[in-house]
């Protein structure tokens, strides 16, 4: 979670999702516009970055203009525009596809259009990274549409809030006030390989008191204790077949329910299946609580190899030192989490937090986004 003047936002689409985002618009409009004349009006002030980044993967023969069109003052759309400045190309007989940061009302566009008409292009479309439905009033929608989002305020990647938070690489929604949740903290805490999440988990505890609840401890108490949960999940592990859901979730039932009154959990490693998500949410609206967020800790791949290979000469862990097994390890963990990511993203209980620093100030960070849930 971020601060842009007096206002707090929260991530909501990642510079990773960004960018393979353009990536499909890219491709999108080279097949569409192979052996055509194509110009692209980029719309100042906010579509100037997803322009350069866009215009990186367009193979295209073209030509890029900037004009600037005078509408969005704060948080509000005045719902006004003026005059087209800065077209300084002769579009006549060429086709063009107009670049936006976001189209909401679509007034903008609309004017655009109207104005870009006696000039005698050959076709208009838009091209938009961000677009709101349920905003849109105008005549044009867009053509080629990145992100199709709610009808919230957003900030960064060429965005502001009043003229702040354009230079930022991520994309954020504002956060008004505090979510409301019942007396019990939940967390999913989710973080790759060498991410720092062990650590994490024991400062979360510490400060919130909360229990922390692994799939691994669990299964591994019950298969030592030989639980008749146990010896059921040992069987199909002696047989390298995954315990089913229902099991996991009748041995996490079994462990919630040794603590009276508990301040939260933390759920590490699990779920890791949308299955698994919503047996999980099944299981705690029965006893009155629910997940309050997913927190997932964002690390760059080399950071997380050059920590795993750092911990290696300490950890007498050969897997640490293995770079095959810590791609593997990696890439497993990338594509476990991305179904369980969508799903808490649709429920709006999705957070990320920069997991690169010192320990205390991703505690800080940590914190800091906890107190708001």
């Amino acid at each position: 979670m971020i601060r842009v003047l007096d206002k707090s936002f929260e991530v909501f689409i990642t510079k990773e999702e960004i960018q393979q985002e353009i990536s499909s618009l890219a491709g999108k409009i080279n097949a569409d516009y192979h052996d055509r004349d194509l110009v692209f009006l980029s719309v100042l002030n906010g579509a100037f970055m997803f322009t350069s980044d866009l215009m990186k993967k367009i193979t295209l023969d073209c030509e890029v203009s900037f004009v600037k069109m005078s509408s969005y003052s704060g948080v509000d759309s005045r719902g006004q525009v003026d005059e087209l400045i800065g077209l300084g190309n002769n579009i006549s007989g060429r086709d063009i596809i107009i670049v936006e940061d976001i189209v909401d009302s679509g007034i903008t566009i609309d004017k655009i259009i109207t104005l870009l008409g006696p000039e005698g292009a050959a076709s208009v479309k838009v091209c938009t990274l961000l677009y709101k439905p349920d905003a849109f009033k105008g005549k044009k929608r867009p053509d080629y549409v990145g992100f199709s989002i709610p009808n919230a305020f957003v900030v960064g990647y060429g965005l502001d809030y009043d003229q702040k938070g354009r230079n930022l690489d991520t994309i954020y929604q504002i956060r008004e006030q505090k979510k409301q949740r019942n007396s019990m903290l939940n967390i999913v805490l989710f973080g790759p390989p060498g991410a720092g999440k062990g650590t994490q988990s024991e400062r979360l505890i510490e400060q919130y008191g909360l229990i922390h609840l692994s799939t691994g401890d669990i299964f591994r108490a019950n298969i030592k204790g030989q639980t008749e949960l146990g010896v059921l999940a040992k069987t199909f592990i002696d047989k390298g077949q995954l315990v089913p859901d229902e099991v996991t979730i009748k041995m996490l039932k079994a462990e919630v329910s040794k603590h009276t009154n508990p301040k939260g959990f933390i759920f590490d490693g699990f779920p890791r299946t949308i299955a698994q998500a919503e047996a999980l949410d099944v299981f705690l609206e029965s006893i009155g609580a629910s997940i309050t967020s997913m927190i997932s800790l964002d690390v760059a791949e080399d950071e997380l190899k050059s920590r795993l290979a750092h911990r290696a000469k300490t950890s007498g862990r050969p897997d640490d030192a293995n770079p095959e097994v810590i791609q593997n390890r990696i890439n497993v963990y990338r594509n476990e989490t991305a179904p369980v990511k969508d799903f808490y993203k649709s429920q709006d209980k999705w957070l990320m937090i920069d997991g690169v620093g010192t320990i205390d100030e991703i505690t800080t960070r940590l914190f800091t986004t906890v107190d708001a849930l």
